[in-house]
């Protein structure tokens, strides 16, 4: 989609005075603002979230088809998700395309609205009609759980290394796609990168403090946690 298209009448959802929009080349430095400011301090000391979506655009994995922003009736853009290609493997060895989101992102002053929510909802049920069956994130479980994941072992799915991380969830698009079988999780690529160059690019923005929180190191803790093997 080139810049200045504003997407046909099926791609638009109205939500009271929001509307959820697939993402144009205009929008691209207001999103990246709008990451930084969501994620700002939030995990860890400063973030790099807003580098992630700078460079998720041009990777061959994003799905461009699913990246939507949720802007108020005066234009301005106050949350934006983006989806990336990923796929589950069997144990034939089989490949599953399936789908992961992030930066899932929402503007400090229109948080605990439910546009996150929104956002999701619209997405998950484009991304069926895209005939993906299958969403892998990591993420905290409070927060998903409510959107229908559940945790990666009640689906058999594993981490390359055969292990279930705590904040690895699973949402069945199509249900029973993934039943009766076990899968190992193949995250994309895109989301490498090295954080010296997410540096180089948060100069670019306004300066802001970076701060210890006391929910980071919770976030370190669900983030680095292992079920343990039924």
């Amino acid at each position: 989609m080139q810049k200045g298209d504003e997407g046909s009448v099926d791609d638009k959802e109205k939500y009271g005075d929001i509307s959820i929009v697939n993402e144009t080349q205009g929008d691209f430095e207001e999103v990246e603002a709008l990451t930084r400011k969501a994620f700002w301090n939030v995990y860890v000391p400063g973030c790099e979230e807003h580098y992630l979506a700078h460079i998720l655009r041009g990777h061959e994995d994003f799905i461009s088809e699913l990246d939507f922003v949720a802007k108020t009736a005066d234009g301005n853009i106050v949350g934006n998700v983006m989806y990336t290609k990923a796929k589950l493997i069997n144990e034939a060895g089989k490949e599953m395309p399936v789908l992961t989101f992030g930066p899932l992102s929402v503007h400090p002053d229109y948080q605990h609205r439910g546009i996150g929510k929104r956002l999701l909802e619209h997405s998950f049920q484009k991304a069926k009609m895209l005939g993906y069956g299958a969403v892998v994130i990591f993420g905290d479980p409070g927060n998903y759980v409510g959107r229908g994941f559940r945790s990666c072992q009640r689906f058999c799915v594993t981490t390359p290394d055969g292990t279930y991380p705590a904040a690895m969830l699973v949402k069945e698009l199509r249900e029973g796609v993934l039943s009766g079988g076990k899968w190992v999780y193949q995250e994309s690529p895109a989301y490498q990168y090295d954080s010296a160059d997410a540096a180089e690019f948060d100069r670019q923005f306004e300066p802001m403090k970076k701060e210890w929180r006391p929910g980071q190191e919770t976030f370190y803790i669900l983030s680095h946690a292992v079920m343990r093997k039924e």
